[in-house]
């Protein structure tokens, strides 16, 4: 079987699997990642958005192949050390958590938008197009408005506020 290996939160790791396993059943059942949840497997519900090489995607859709050498970044790795990323941060501000499984992806749609775009127009937020199934769709906004407000980009809590955004497993 072939391996691979990528940078994953910042830490290099090498994984043995099919090459057209999904990143997402990687992270999940060989690293024990969880923050990237499965919801429809064809990358439309967006639950297990993450990042590679900083831009947006869903590794339920991503070959393992396709990411070796390179970047991924998932809500574990989105804060530094203790401090939280500003949209993390934002999330508990706005109290947006509902259910929490689409929270992870929510947060890094965000993260991304806000690299690219400091300060979004509802318009640019509302293309986010992760699902909710409870509907804190207003309150989404809001927190990505606030994040926005603080530059949206890099940790920003104070060192011991972290808390484990990484939703129901």
């Amino acid at each position: 079987m072939p391996s691979y290996s990528f940078v994953l939160n910042g830490r290099r790791v090498t994984v043995e699997a099919p090459a057209d396993m999904p990143l997402l059943w990687v992270l999940r059942d060989l690293l024990d990642v969880t923050g990237p949840k499965y919801g429809c497997g064809v990358g439309v519900c967006r639950a297990c958005t993450s990042h590679l090489d900083g831009a947006e995607i869903q590794p339920c859709v991503v070959p393992v192949a396709d990411c070796a050498d390179r970047e991924v970044t998932t809500i574990e790795g989105l804060a530094d050390g203790d401090r939280l990323h500003p949209v993390q941060q934002a999330w508990l501000d706005c109290d947006v958590s509902q259910c929490g499984f689409c929270q992870p992806g929510q947060i890094m749609a965000a993260a991304a938008l806000l690299e690219k775009t400091a300060h979004p127009t509802d318009a640019e937020i509302d293309r986010i197009e992760n699902v909710c199934r409870c509907g804190t769709y207003s309150r989404i906004r809001e927190a990505i408005k606030k994040a926005s407000v603080h530059g949206g980009r890099g940790p920003s809590a104070q060192a011991g506020e972290r808390q484990d955004l990484s939703g129901p497993e």
